[in-house]
C-alpha cells in the first residue's frame, strides 16, 4: 500500500493544533495540574511544538520549492510566521497576538505552497506526459 502524506495539510493541522493548545488549553484544561500533568506553559512542550512546526514546514516548503514551483514567497511567509512563533516565547505579554499572527502566516504559507504545487502539475513526478 502506497500512502502519500500531504505535508502542507499536515503543516496546517499542526499550526491549528498549536493555536488551540496555546489559546484554549489553559481555559479548558486548568485542572490538569491537579493530576500532576502540566503541558500549559511547559517549556519543553512549547519548544517541542515549535520544533515540530519548523520541521514539518521546512520539509513541506523545501519539497514544494524543489519539485514544483521554485517560488520563495511561501518560504518568506513561513519565515515571518516562524519569527512570530519564536517571539511569543520571549514576549509573554504579547503571546496571544504573536501566536495569532504566527498561525495565520504559517497556515497561509502552507496553503499558498499547496496551491503552487497543484498549479505546476507538469513538474510533478506523478504526472503522466
Amino acid at each position: 500500500m502506497n500512502i502519500k502524506l500531504n505535508w502542507d495539510a499536515f503543516g496546517i493541522f499542526t499550526s491549528i493544533a498549536c493555536a488551540i493548545h496555546c489559546a484554549l488549553l489553559p481555559v479548558l484544561m486548568s485542572t490538569l495540574p491537579v493530576f500532576g500533568i502540566n503541558i500549559i506553559h511547559n517549556v519543553f512542550f512549547e519548544w517541542g511544538m515549535i520544533a515540530l512546526a519548523f520541521v514539518v514546514g521546512s520539509y513541506s516548503l523545501f519539497h514544494g520549492f524543489i519539485k514544483h514551483h521554485r517560488s520563495l514567497v511561501p518560504v518568506l511567509i513561513f519565515t515571518a510566521g516562524f519569527v512570530f512563533l519564536v517571539l511569543k516565547q520571549f514576549f509573554v505579554e504579547l503571546e496571544i497576538p504573536f501566536l495569532l499572527i504566527a498561525v495565520a502566516l504559517i497556515i497561509s504559507a502552507h496553503f499558498y505552497n499547496y496551491r503552487l504545487c497543484h498549479r505546476s502539475k507538469c513538474s510533478s513526478p506523478h504526472h503522466k506526459h
